[in-house]
C-alpha cells in the first residue's frame, strides 16, 4: 500500500475535528477557515495549492492527509438535460448521483448508502440489498465532484438525499455531511433551505433530524392505508402511518415550511379517487405539500404506470381539499436516472466494471 493510501481524507474530518487536529500542531484557528475553502470552494486537488498557507504547514497537512477525488465512470445525458454520474468507490463498490435542470437553477440527488435495506416493493435500489453506508466525505464528494463537472451557465442550488439508500439509516455520516454542505463560511454554501432529506420513515432518526438540524424533510409515503403500505414498504410494519404520521404531527417545522409527502402513484394499487380522499384526511393536521410521482416501470417490476387521467383526478381530489399537490414527471427516464431506477451497480452485484467508461464530450 502507498503512503497516498495511508493518509486520511481530510474530507472525512468536520470543521471541529479540524480545527481539533490543527490545535494540537500547534497551528493557528484561522487556518481550518483557510483550508476548507480551498477544499470546497476552490475545488483544491492537493495542499500545494493553498498559497496562502505556510510552506511548512502544506507539508504537514501533506504528510498525514490526501484530498480525493471520487473516480467517475460514466456520465449520461438524458434527453431532458438530466444527467446521470456513476461514481466508484476506493472499496471498487459504486453509487449513482442525478443532476436535474430546473427552470433556472440545477438541482442534485445524491446518495447516502451503496444499495438499500428498505425493501420499497417499487424501488429498483434496493434489489440487490444493502451494502453498506457512505461515509462523510463521500456523500460530500458527489456535490463537489459535480460541481467541479458544472458548465459556466449551470447553478447547483439544491440538495436532495433521495438517490441510493435510506439516509436515516446512516444518520451520523449523513448528519456530518449536512454541516460540510450548508456551511456558508468555508464548507459548500447551501442553504438549509434547499437541502432536503427524505425518508421512508424511520421514525426515531427522523425527529432527532427536527432536532440536530434545520434542513428540510421530505416522506416516502405512497399509500394511504396500512394493508397497502405494507405491501408496498416493509418499513410500515415496525412503524405504521398511525406512528409515522404522530411523528410528522410533532416534527419540529421551522417557520413557512411543510413536510414533504412523497407518493408514488401505481396504477389499480393506490391511485384511485379513494386513495387520494384518505390522503386528504390523513395528512389534514400537517403542514403538508404532496409530490405525486407516476410510478416509473422497470424491469422485474409487475406494477405499472397509471393513466394520465388517474393521475390528473387524484391531484385535482388534492387540490379542492387546498393541499398543494405536484405532479412529478420523473426525469432521466431514458437513462435510468428517474425516482427509484437507480442500482447499486453496472451489474447485479454492487461491484463496478474493472474499466473506466469514457464520459461523453
Amino acid at each position: 500500500m502507498t503512503a497516498a493510501c495511508n493518509r486520511t481524507d481530510i474530507q472525512e474530518l468536520t470543521a471541529d475535528e479540524l480545527a481539533a487536529w490543527l490545535s494540537r500542531h500547534g497551528i493557528e484557528a484561522y487556518r481550518r477557515q483557510q483550508i476548507s475553502r480551498w477544499i470546497y470552494q476552490r475545488q483544491a486537488d492537493g495542499f500545494d495549492a493553498m498559497t496562502d498557507i505556510k510552506r511548512a504547514i502544506r507539508r504537514l497537512l501533506d504528510d498525514h492527509f490526501s484530498i480525493t477525488r471520487l473516480e467517475l465512470l460514466e456520465r449520461a445525458v438524458s434527453r431532458d438535460g438530466s444527467c446521470k454520474y456513476l461514481f466508484r468507490l476506493k472499496d471498487g463498490r459504486c453509487i449513482e448521483s442525478v443532476l436535474i435542470p430546473e427552470r433556472s437553477h440545477h438541482t442534485l440527488c445524491i446518495s447516502s448508502q451503496v444499495g438499500c435495506a428498505q425493501g420499497c416493493r417499487f424501488c429498483m435500489t434496493g434489489t440487490a440489498g444493502l451494502q453498506r453506508n457512505l461515509s462523510m466525505g463521500e456523500i460530500t464528494a458527489q456535490i463537489r465532484d459535480v460541481q467541479r463537472d458544472l458548465q459556466a451557465d449551470q447553478r447547483l442550488t439544491n440538495i436532495v438525499m433521495m438517490g441510493m439508500g435510506e439516509p436515516m439509516a446512516n444518520y451520523r455520516q449523513v448528519v456530518r455531511a449536512i454541516g460540510v454542505m450548508t456551511d456558508r463560511d468555508s464548507g459548500l454554501g447551501f442553504s438549509t433551505r434547499r437541502v432536503t432529506v427524505s425518508t421512508a420513515g424511520l421514525v426515531p432518526a427522523m425527529l432527532q433530524l427536527g432536532r440536530d438540524t434545520s434542513v428540510n424533510l421530505a416522506v416516502s409515503l405512497n399509500a394511504a392505508d396500512n394493508r397497502t403500505r405494507n405491501r408496498l414498504m416493509p418499513i410500515n410494519r415496525r412503524y405504521p402511518l398511525e406512528t409515522l404520521l404522530d411523528a410528522c404531527r410533532r416534527y419540529p417545522l421551522r417557520h413557512r415550511r411543510m413536510i414533504t409527502f412523497e407518493y408514488i402513484l401505481i396504477q389499480d394499487v393506490n391511485d384511485s379517487p379513494d386513495d387520494a380522499r384518505r390522503l386528504a384526511t390523513l395528512l389534514r393536521p400537517i403542514r403538508a405539500k404532496i409530490n405525486l410521482i407516476p410510478f416509473n416501470e422497470h424491469p422485474g417490476s409487475a406494477f405499472k404506470r397509471p393513466d394520465p387521467a388517474a393521475v390528473q383526478r387524484f391531484q385535482e381530489i388534492l387540490q379542492q381539499r387546498h393541499y398543494t399537490a405536484i405532479v412529478r414527471h420523473s426525469k432521466g427516464r431514458d437513462i435510468a436516472a428517474a425516482c427509484g431506477q437507480l442500482r447499486a451497480s453496472a451489474g447485479e452485484n454492487a461491484a463496478c466494471p474493472a474499466r473506466a467508461i469514457p464520459c461523453p464530450p
